[in-house]
């Protein structure tokens, strides 16, 4: 059965929130909402949307604000953003800086609709319904490569992906590490069956917990329902573990018990529930640093590294990088609706010869700048040095800048005084009622970062 598309809804107004949700799920969509772009970056912590729609006018963060976190972050999720205040030069400026839509309310609902399948259509994390015996052999189509290197790296994933065993693949950020643990589903006997992903780094340790076990009603404070977790919702497929180096140890021996017992526990709950999930993890750390320093189970290293793979980095295989920016070009060129045919040949020779510190994710974001800045059919040398420049000395404004790190060192706080205020606003040299509302400024809910047994 056919998962229903996620879409992350944002605005301040909670009556339009809620009527947008109803009218999209009365399309079939699954919503979540967010009162605040700083609510939903919390959810984009945790949940990975198809598409994110929001409005511009906010308290807090706008809707802008937002789509550059998004563009920074996960440059591929595209967003919609609603507006009362729109004029034609704003929509041609939102365009041009890659907001995939811009809408004016009241909004047409047919015409959102539209550009909602459009979006959701070009997601990279989309697909259309498809039997397993086509994704099996479709599954190589989604890495583009003529490296030798690569196509030595492929044979080994069609191998793996004929058994069962866990997959730890390893390699630099940006390699397509996700791109890779999908291939191997697709290529497996459980390619009709669901491919589930989770960041591990980006959530905090007692919700890390109940989003892969889940958790009983009542299990904690805001628990008003059963929730299933990752594992369950994984059931029969593959659950992709990612940057599972950052994972707490407290959590790594919950892990490893579920993978030798396949059983595991939701969190308030007495009893087990068996699972049937072949598990693929990634990390650009190396783990066996990590064991020598106590930061990681070598138990469970042994059980997740059944086949280890390695991902290339780019300049490893600077001959696919031609087919890359020209596949992107395209890509980017339909969002964008451009009418552009190429690289100039001084604008490939300097993509050859770049060193790429952020592999293909720092490409695709370049070719996306030079995509929506060129006025001709051709990118020129000039473009795709000035995008390069952009990506890599890009300057958010001191505003945001300055919210950002004060959520981040909230977080940080919270995370090492493991949800308790008194010690956080102590530590931050503030009082306690400031570091309230502090907290609820950045829309942080200090329970999630306390012990299980405290929020009971």
């Amino acid at each position: 059965m056919t998962q229903p598309k996620k879409i992350l809804l944002v605005d301040d107004d909670a009556d339009l929130l809620e009527l947008l949700s109803i009218r999209l799920a009365s399309s079939g969509y699954e919503t979540i909402l967010a009162e605040s772009a700083e609510a939903a970056m919390n959810h984009l912590d945790i949940s990975r949307p198809h598409l994110v729609i929001s409005d511009m006018q906010m308290s807090g963060l706008d809707g802008m604000a937002l789509f550059e976190h998004i563009h920074r972050t996960v440059p591929t999720l595209p967003v919609i953003i609603l507006t009362a205040f729109g004029t034609i030069p704003d929509a041609v400026a939102a365009v041009q800086r890659g907001i995939f839509g811009y809408l004016t309310k009241p909004y047409d609902s047919k015409i959102l609709l539209n550009q909602i399948e459009r979006a959701i259509g070009l997601s990279p994390d989309t697909e259309s319904p498809a039997s397993c015996a086509t994704l099996q052999a479709s599954w190589r189509k989604t890495i583009i490569t003529q490296s030798a290197i690569m196509e030595d790296l492929l044979t080994k994933v069609d191998r793996v992906a004929q058994g069962d065993a866990s997959v730890l693949l390893s390699g630099e950020s940006g390699v397509g590490k996700e791109l890779f643990a999908r291939a191997i589903h697709q290529a497996s006997k459980r390619c009709d069956q669901p491919f589930i992903t989770i960041n591990c780094a980006a959530i905090p340790e007692q919700l890390l917990e109940s989003e892969l076990f889940g958790h009983t009603r009542g299990a904690f404070t805001g628990a008003i329902r059963d929730h299933k977790g990752l594992f369950q919702l994984a059931e029969g497929g593959s659950l992709f573990l990612d940057e599972i180096g950052d994972m707490p140890l407290l959590l790594q021996a919950k892990l490893l018990h579920a993978l030798q017992e396949r059983v595991i526990r939701p969190v308030g709950s007495t009893q087990s529930i068996p699972i049937d999930v072949r598990i693929i993890s990634a990390t650009h750390r190396d783990l066996k640093s990590e064991i020598e320093a106590g930061n990681f189970r070598e138990d469970l290293y042994y059980r997740l590294f059944v086949v280890g793979l390695t991902i290339p980095s780019l300049v490893q295989r600077r001959e696919d990088i031609p087919l890359l920016a020209n596949h992107f070009l395209r890509v980017f060129a339909e969002k964008h609706q451009k009418d552009i045919n190429g690289f100039a040949p001084e604008a490939i020779s300097f993509l050859l010869a770049s060193s790429w510190p952020g592999n293909i994710r720092q490409l695709m974001n370049v070719v996306e700048q030079s995509v929506v800045m060129s006025a001709i059919p051709l990118i020129s040398y000039e473009l795709v040095r000035d995008a390069m420049h952009r990506d890599e000395t890009r300057i958010t404004s001191f505003e945001e800048a300055r919210k950002q790190f004060e959520r981040d060192y909230l977080v940080r706080l919270l995370k090492i005084t493991a949800g308790n205020v008194t010690q956080a606003a102590k530590l931050a040299k503030r009082n306690r009622t400031e570091f309230y509302k502090l907290l609820q400024r950045h829309q942080l809910d200090y329970t999630l970062y306390k012990p299980q047994r405290e929020k009971a």
